[in-house]
């Protein structure tokens, strides 16, 4: 099921991209009078919208507690993913939990030749569709965007994922509800 929904989606970000280009390629023709300067195609993410609530990216990235995360969304090219309708949750890990991961790993993880593993464990950290934070059960397990499982207890009433990440707040966004926790969610671990 979650390959059937990310396939659908990047299926039409691929059709959102090529008819995108197209139209682009069009108004630029018809503007510039046969010039041959075109502008870079944008995605979900630079749509200019003042008026509805903001999405999860938005919500991080106006954050200070998770620049750490946001730099690594940019990284992974996840930004416009992340920018569209989902609905998602995306368990968010504050910048104080990158800080717990052994020196160097953050830094690692951003070079170009590692970023299918920065992929995998920013994809650990989103489900598709809206787990409200009062609806977690001891034992329940989400199956993540990267096909991986996440586990919930509870702990003194309050779920804990994996065993470790504590959920400090839940913030609903416009396409989703983003849970930030005080660690980073590693797959296998």
């Amino acid at each position: 099921m979650k390959t059937t929904i990310k396939f659908i989606l990047m299926s039409g970000l691929i059709g959102l991209f090529s008819c995108g280009s197209s139209e682009q390629s069009a108004n630029t023709d018809t503007a510039n009078s046969g010039a041959e300067t075109e502008s870079p195609a944008a995605g979900q993410s630079a749509v200019q919208d003042n008026v509805s609530n903001p999405n999860v990216v938005q919500i991080a990235v106006g954050s200070k507690d998770h620049t750490t995360l946001v730099a690594a969304v940019k990284a992974a090219s996840l930004v416009d993913a992340l920018s569209n309708a989902g609905p998602f949750t995306v368990f968010a890990p504050t910048n104080a939990a990158f800080d717990k991961l052994p020196a160097g790993t953050v830094e690692g993880l951003l070079q170009p030749d590692k970023l299918d593993a920065l992929s995998d464990i920013l994809e650990y950290h989103v489900f598709v569709g809206v787990l409200p934070l009062e609806n977690f059960k001891d034992g329940q397990t989400f199956n993540q965007v990267n096909l991986k499982n996440i586990t919930i207890s509870m702990q003194d009433g309050k779920p804990v994922i994996n065993g470790k990440a504590h959920i400090l707040a839940s913030i609903p966004a416009s396409n989703g509800i983003i849970h930030v926790i005080d660690e980073v969610l590693l797959p296998g671990q």
